[in-house]
């Protein structure tokens, strides 16, 4: 059958992606979304979307009747689910058949199989694919998982039978923290997936993570396409992907690869799926199957020069994969790094806000559903971009990202970048001497602040740029015309710098300085004074439209720059940097009370109250647990004293910014 009409029941990047290729095979995409979604890029690129409820993921893209309906309204053939929401939902299969469109991905009855992974390990024992050991079957029982647990010695992983992309895992290492492990496990699946039921795993603490994807065309007909390498996680979320598996004998990973096409086999897999293994030494272990298209799916597509998502179409019209194993080859490596709208300084929490400034690098591929203007809302996955690089081998592709990654600029929220870039330039993982919790381990040294070698150099130039264009005579804006940017033509005698004119700068770490600004003798020539008494000279001037040569003695550079939104965005040879300027006065004040007052980091849910008014607490002890975009987040106290004025309770939802509690002085 012909699909003339997909609806895409998603949003942000994986619905423009999905939408890009249906157009570019003559199929007529239809969007959906929430009310929150109104304006997203995704609404925007589609051309035609239907609003399906309001805001929360429970109200809009999980509503099956609503998803169904607008299929029926536009005379969809089929229904892509892309990843999340509903896609590995067996009933919304179902009422997609029903109702008499196609289902893009397995069956209802394979996304059964593997949507319990309890029943997902049976059917990878019955396929004689290796599993790690454990208790076996799923425990909702706290005092009966205690006590397993203890039964199999620490350390044990606890994970939701439900859970899926990493998500409803958590690692018992500790036997004074199990019985409250267990129930912040048990209460996570019951919330998140719907189902308390846990799956109790013999833990394995330096494997890698391995998966291999796999294309069935329901008939019995499935092949591989490779693996990725997915072992950077933090907290069992992918973090940066990469294709093929750098490092590993290519034996065992044929060996691997032939056991996930057997698993496809044993259950006439149609559509993509992903098969995922745990790899420790020469053994390897399943995990669990993705019966879906993937989040890291582009790495795939760059090295086999394949379009997943019209083969995915192809095999869903009844005209089967069109190719065989023989026919696949790997061509260089490709990897794939997770912009995320997030604070690593706030335990990651998702960073919700306006991006008033998005500028992306080009030369790469970038997946985003996001642009310049958007808002990143407390409803859904905070991601920004994926940044795809490929190249002919691995050391290459790690130094373009690195690279890429440099030259990112966002503001309006707080993202992941630096700590990516971090990672792209780590020495072990440039040889690959990493394992799913290396990240966990070393998060203090992967989030410390980048340092700059010139940091004076580019802050003296951005102060200079901005004082320059804050002149309302449009003649001496720099911006416009580099000809007669001569300062402020003073000219009056006395020290130049009595006369500069003052900017505070705030760069990307929020860390203010104050300078002064003044011109010397020589047209385009500048003095720059920091708050700490030291000097700059530099010579600026715009050779092109956007384009600046700075000089500094025998030192010249280029840079680009643009001022808008109230930031300076320059993009130098040591990437893109921000800056937000304002006057000096803006920075005066502060209340040292406030550090005593206990905010929420984001928009959520209060999950629990840790104490209780005048209870005594002690700086960095937990005052709340909240929930918001399916993470749990901890309120920590900011203070040690006593607390005080707790506003909210259990199940109470709050605003990013509002104060729950307040820490008073204790009387000692």
């Amino acid at each position: 059958m012909k699909i003339k009409t997909l609806l895409i029941a998603n949003r942000g990047e994986i619905a423009c992606r999905i939408a890009r290729t249906a157009r570019a095979s003559g199929i007529t995409p239809v969007g959906v979304h929430s009310q929150a979604d109104a304006n997203a890029l995704h609404v925007r690129e589609i051309g035609h979307s239907i609003c399906i409820g309001a805001g929360p993921a429970s109200e809009s893209y999980l509503k099956i009747d609503a998803v169904i309906d607008a299929a029926k309204s536009v005379g969809a053939d089929a229904i892509h689910p892309g990843y999340g929401f509903l896609a590995e939902n067996a009933d919304f299969a179902r009422a997609v058949e029903s109702a008499g469109m196609i289902f893009m991905g397995p069956t209802p009855d394979t996304l059964e199989r593997f949507g319990d992974k309890a029943s997902a390990k049976e059917a990878a024992v019955a396929a004689s694919v290796p599993v790690i050991s454990g208790a076996e079957g799923a425990r909702s029982d706290p005092q009966q998982i205690a006590d397993e647990v203890r039964a199999m010695g620490l350390p044990v992983l606890l994970k939701a039978v439900g859970g899926g992309g990493g998500r409803g895992q958590r690692l018992v290492t500790d036997e004074t923290t199990l019985v409250e492990d267990i129930e912040g496990a048990l209460r996570e699946a019951k919330s998140t997936f719907g189902s308390e039921g846990l799956l109790l795993e013999r833990f394995l603490p330096e494997a890698r993570h391995v998966e291999v994807q796999i294309a069935g065309d329901g008939k019995g007909h499935v092949v591989h396409l490779f693996e990725r390498d997915c072992t950077l996680q933090r907290r069992h979320q992918k973090v940066i992907e990469e294709a093929p598996a750098w490092g590993l004998p290519r034996a065992l990973l044929d060996e691997i690869a032939h056991d996930a096409v057997r698993l496809g086999e044993t259950l006439d897999y149609r559509g993509l799926g992903t098969v995922e293994f745990l790899v420790a030494g020469e053994e390897y272990f399943f995990l669990e199957v993705n019966p879906r298209i993937q989040v890291e799916h582009p790495v795939t597509e760059a090295i086999t020069g394949l379009d997943l998502v019209a083969l995915h179409l192809r095999i869903a019209e009844g005209a089967g994969l069109g190719l065989v194993q023989d026919d696949l080859k790997i061509n260089g490596h490709a990897v794939e790094a997770r912009l995320y709208a997030e604070d690593p300084a706030m335990q990651f929490a998702p960073s919700t806000g306006t991006l008033t400034t998005l500028s992306l690098p080009e030369g790469l591929r970038i997946d985003s559903g996001v642009e310049e203007g958007d808002a990143v809302t407390p409803f859904y996955d905070p991601m920004i971009a994926k940044l795809v690089v490929h190249a002919p081998d691995r050391e290459t592709a790690l130094a373009r990202l690195a690279t890429a990654l440099d030259h990112v600029a966002v503001e309006g929220v707080q993202t992941n970048r630096a700590f990516l870039t971090a990672l792209a330039r780590n020495p072990e993982f440039e040889q690959m001497q990493v394992h799913t919790r290396w990240i966990d381990g070393r998060l203090d040294e992967l989030t410390q602040a980048s340092v700059l070698s010139r940091p004076d150099l580019w802050k003296a130039a951005a102060a200079i740029l901005f004082v320059a264009a804050s002149r309302s005579d449009a003649s001496s804006n720099p911006w416009a015309n580099r000809d007669t940017f001569t300062g402020w033509r003073l000219g009056l005698g006395g020290d130049a710098m009595e006369a500069g004119q003052h900017v505070t700068l705030t760069d990307a770490a929020d860390i203010s300085e104050e300078f002064r600004v003044g011109p010397i003798k020589g047209a385009g020539t500048y003095t720059v004074l920091s708050e700490n008494g030291e000097a700059a000279t530099l010579a600026v001037r715009e050779v092109v439209p956007g384009r600046w040569r700075i000089s500094e003695g025998d030192a010249v550079f280029l840079i680009d720059a643009r001022l808008h939104a109230d930031v300076i965005e320059m993009d130098t040879p040591e990437g893109r940097l921000v800056f937000r300027p304002a006057a000096p006065l803006d920075f005066a004040g502060g209340d040292a009370a406030a550090d005593r007052s206990v905010a929420s980091p984001l928009t959520g849910m209060i999950v629990e109250i840790k104490v209780a008014d005048g209870q005594e607490v002690a700086e960095g002890d937990v005052i709340a647990v909240m929930e918001s975009m399916k993470l749990e987040i901890s309120i920590r106290a900011t203070a040690a004293g006593i607390a005080s004025n707790i506003s909210v309770s259990n199940g109470d939802m709050v605003d990013r910014g509002q104060v729950i509690a307040e820490i008073l002085p204790s009387e000692e």
